[in-house]
């Protein structure tokens, strides 16, 4: 933040974030940043993960 009494004001009221909160933040940033074809496929890895399929042997891009 460039603001930073902004930043230490947050700082103040709410405390720090969870290392969880900053990890998904940072992964949901550079998703956005895939194509949507990309987005799509990694959606799709995930999905097939929980279901416990098996992995393809080809890469997907």
């Amino acid at each position: 933040m460039k603001n930073l009494n902004f930043a230490t004001e947050l700082h103040l009221k709410l405390g720090a974030p969870a290392t969880g909160t900053v990890e998904s933040l940072r992964l949901l940033r550079a998703f956005l940043k895939l194509a949507p074809r990309q987005r799509f496929e990694v959606i799709k890895l995930v999905e097939d993960l929980v279901t416990d399929e098996a992995l393809p042997e080809y890469p997907l891009s």
